[in-house]
């Protein structure tokens, strides 16, 4: 692309998101930690709290889409209008934009290279129509490679920030770190690491039960001097609500403690990108 083409690309995407207050990237240096789980579940409690119709949530994990299954979404097809696109509006109050939506059917796989997968990142940067938004979550997909990078150049000094997800296992950790690195050699603030699946509560006899060895999240923080924003343990109920794309936020609230964790960590991160 010439020059005057990326400056156009790059105008056109200042306007789109220039209505948003705070865009936050979600990564994780690994798959498997439930990066796309923390961010649709953060987004739903921001929404919950008091900024209904005011989240984005865009999926930018390519090859790997999740987040319309879970919000039941499949199926959908988003209003093109020539070079718009306009962001399909969960029940929850969520805007939402995946390239899932774009697929023949739920079968089909996105075997593309790494130029078209940021290509495809980029077009939802610069041409869908977010509208004024309180919050924009965009969910990466793990590692560090052209899909992360894209999203992550073309935000450059534009977006305020990001959250690490890691699991508490050592191997998490060690790969999440080079999630951190990568983010601060790009220079984005980090707000924070939550650590995911952090043990599991008996639904039978009501003992915690630690899944992996390790405080992977505590320790990540404590070394690299950032937030820590909160643990979320792992809920059957939660696991079987956004299998079958049912949002769990309206069901058994008070009575998990993944929820109540899910709710502190919104409330932290909302506090942190308003000071």
């Amino acid at each position: 692309m010439s020059k005057v083409g990326v400056n156009l690309e790059n105008s056109k995407i200042r306007e789109k998101l220039g209505k948003i207050k705070h865009k936050i990237a979600v990564l994780s240096g690994k798959g498997g930690v439930g990066k796309s789980m923390v961010s649709l579940m953060l987004s739903l409690a921001l929404a919950k709290e008091k900024h209904r119709g005011l989240v984005g949530l865009l999926d930018a994990d390519i090859t790997g889409p999740s987040i319309p299954k879970m919000l039941n979404l499949r199926g959908r097809k988003p209003v093109v209008s020539g070079e718009t696109i306009f962001p399909i509006e969960s029940e929850q109050g969520i805007k939402v934009m995946s390239i899932d939506f774009f697929l023949r059917s739920e079968e089909t796989p996105v075997i593309w290279r790494g130029p078209l997968k940021s290509k495809a990142i980029t077009q939802f940067l610069s041409q869908v129509e977010w509208g004024e938004l309180d919050f924009l979550i965009i969910d990466l997909p793990p590692g560090t490679g052209d899909e992360a990078l894209t999203v992550a150049q073309t935000l450059q000094g534009n977006i305020d920030g990001a959250i690490i997800v890691t699991i508490p296992s050592q191997v998490s950790k060690f790969v999440v770190k080079k999630a951190i690195s990568f983010a601060r050699e790009l220079n984005i603030p980090i707000i924070g690491v939550v650590e995911n699946m952090s043990g599991i509560t008996c639904p039978k006899c009501g003992t915690f039960i630690e899944t992996f060895p390790g405080k992977a999240g505590e320790e990540i923080a404590e070394e690299l001097n950032i937030n820590f924003l909160g643990k979320v343990p792992m809920d059957p109920k939660l696991s079987k609500s956004l299998d079958e794309g049912i949002s769990f936020l309206d069901k058994d609230l008070e009575s998990s403690i993944t929820i109540k964790n899910l709710f502190e960590i919104s409330a932290k991160v909302e506090e942190l990108m308003n000071k």
